[in-house]
């Protein structure tokens, strides 16, 4: 049996070619193209490329090319049907089920296909031919919108008076004109109606540019009927599977990162008039995981930007409880709030492309923050309010499916949560930094120490050896010279004892040109003391407390980069980020 051509090329729009080879070739950006090492000859100079626009790959030095069911099939050895499903199952959709239908669906499908861009077309050009339009035009008019405009995306207008139902039924079956939706049966009337009559059409393509669906805008004021309506779900067009202007826009992906994704056809029109290109609309229902996957195929980061308005905002919750369960690493999804009874249509036609795109930049919320924010805002601070809260956002942090992304959404959240807890504002969270080894068990809690820190504390018991070992580390600066302090106090103490070493040069402590309070303050908080004073004359012990209090020092800067890098992972929860936290805290785990 056959796949069905809208099933395959549906599968090689969603997946980029460099993102299937990438699993097994290391690629590198160059120009237009990917370059890497062959995966079919062992070489030591690429000549393997990848062009995502063209949609194929070629390999220089063995002249294999091909698009992507090709490069499954020749690297993992698999036939066609095999790399069918393999793909199918990276682009996250169904695996196809044959059956005996099969041949009568692809004849569905051509007509379905047939239908809608006959319809299209027609009413496109009424639009722009037909005198019976002026009030469409004139909405359009008034809505900014050029004659470019309305011929890049198709726009037309289906008037009072249209009718291609008896056309069509010329060549089609009256239920196959019904199954596209376009037409309904009416029972009192006994005919067959316009669903989109006398409202503007904003033709929906498939992810391959044919039309399947169509979105229809009123254009006078009837309290009576929905402004917008959408196409009914037929075989062939699911709402929650599809998004406006998705076509275009991902042609757009090796050129930037991100992709709006707004509520209505004229807020993806109004971008588009100002050059912000990169827009899409959902259709008509909350944000579901297969737009946000789908999206994820083409674009690294999702830009939520609904109206500026209380029912925009509730859309918004929504939309970031929905699509936080498929975040992914490297993969960001963002929201944008408008000013109030704003719109993205309205606030890019009053401001323009370089205001609009600035403006996105500076006012940005990653989604973990707009949901902590959201949810703090309903918050009481008090005990019982925040045992709701914290219940809120763990359920919302477990349903997330990257088990890394999880673990670091929730202690972000309890991070937050903890800094409005009571007697927490002075403490560090326990959750990114934790607590230092105690060097020495048997320290004294002296008042005097509270306001020192811990690494304070450890930079004392250093110098504190190094004072007392002068003429054993003179002889052994490898050990000490590369040690990183700190506190600028203690590090101009150590740089003068590292210069003097280097130097050859006898000195006391007394000889140090040094604040002598500074070095007092290392006798008395110096915590090794107590130790080092059972070790005099033992080259051996000493040295060894050396590398306890040096692998103290490292410890602290590890976590002083992974709590860098955690903090910056929680904004763009990227692979690479986790990867370096990952290293670190092996490295941590050693010490």
């Amino acid at each position: 049996m056959k796949y069905p051509k809208e099933y395959l090329e549906e599968i090689k729009t969603r997946l980029k070619v460099s993102t299937v080879v990438s699993k097994s070739v290391n690629l590198k950006k160059r120009g237009k193209e990917f370059v890497g090492l062959s995966p079919f000859k062992n070489e030591k100079t690429p000549s393997f490329t990848v062009n995502d626009e063209k949609g194929f790959y070629h390999c220089f030095s063995t002249e294999e090319h091909g698009n992507i069911f090709d490069f499954i099939m020749k690297t993992q050895n698999l036939k066609f049907g095999e790399a069918v499903k393999t793909l199918a199952n990276l682009a996250g959709m169904r695996p196809y089920t044959f059956s005996k239908s099969d041949e009568e669906r692809e004849k569905k499908w051509k007509e379905y296909i047939s239908i809608f861009l006959r319809y299209v077309d027609f009413y496109h050009e009424a639009l722009l031919k037909n005198n019976h339009s002026f009030e469409a035009k004139d909405y359009l008019k008034k809505r900014n919108l050029k004659l470019s405009d309305v011929k890049k995306f198709k726009i037309g207008y289906v008037d009072k008076s249209s009718s291609l139902f008896d056309v069509l039924k010329k060549e089609f079956s009256e239920n196959v004109l019904k199954e596209t939706g376009l037409f309904y049966f009416d029972e009192k009337k006994k005919i067959f109606v316009e669903r989109f009559k006398n409202r503007i059409i904003f033709p929906i393509n498939n992810i391959s540019g044919k039309p399947i669906a169509l979105g229809g805008r009123i254009i006078q004021n009837n309290a009576y009927l929905a402004k917008y309506i959408n196409s009914p779900e037929t075989p062939f067009f699911k709402k929650g599977s599809n998004l406006y202007n998705l076509d275009f826009a991902r042609k757009l992906a090796n050129k930037v990162e991100s992709i709006f994704l707004v509520e209505g056809y004229m807020d993806v029109v109004g971008l588009s008039k100002i050059g912000v290109e990169n827009a899409v609309a959902n259709l008509g229902t909350a944000l579901t995981e297969k737009q946000i996957l789908t999206l994820n195929q083409f674009f690294d980061h999702i830009i939520i930007c609904f109206d500026g308005d209380e029912s925009g905002y509730k859309a918004a919750i929504r939309a970031a409880e929905n699509s936080i369960k498929n975040l992914q690493p490297d993969k960001k999804i963002s929201f944008l709030f408008l000013p109030e009874n704003e719109d993205p249509d309205s606030f890019a036609n009053k401001n323009g492309k370089e205001f609009f795109i600035k403006f996105s930049k500076q006012n940005c919320i990653p989604i973990h923050q707009f949901i902590f924010h959201h949810y703090k805002n309903e918050t009481d601070n008090n005990p019982s309010s925040l045992a709701v809260f914290e219940k809120k956002l763990r359920s919302i942090s477990n349903s997330i499916s990257d088990q890394f992304i999880k673990k670091y959404i929730n202690e972000y959240f309890l991070e937050k949560i903890a800094e409005l807890t009571p007697h927490s504002n002075n403490k560090k969270s326990t959750y990114y930094v934790k607590k230092l080894k105690t060097l020495d068990k048997t320290k004294k809690h002296l008042d005097e120490t509270k306001s020192i820190s811990s690494i304070e504390l450890k930079e004392f018991s250093l110098l504190y050896l190094l004072f007392e070992n002068i003429e054993l580390f003179i002889d052994k600066l490898e050990l000490i010279e590369d040690i990183k302090i700190f506190t600028k106090e203690n590090k101009l103490i150590f740089e003068e004892i590292i210069n003097k070493f280097k130097n050859k040069e006898k000195f006391s402590v007394n000889d140090l040109k040094i604040d002598s309070q500074l070095v007092d303050r290392v006798y008395k908080f110096a915590s090794i003391k107590h130790i080092a004073k059972s070790t005099h004359g033992d080259d051996e012990k000493i040295i060894s407390l050396l590398n306890e209090i040096i692998r103290d020092l490292k410890n602290y800067e590890l976590e002083l980069r992974i709590e860098e890098l955690e903090s910056k992972f929680s904004q763009d929860l990227s692979e690479n980020t986790f990867n370096q936290i990952r290293e670190l805290k092996k490295q941590q785990n050693i010490n």
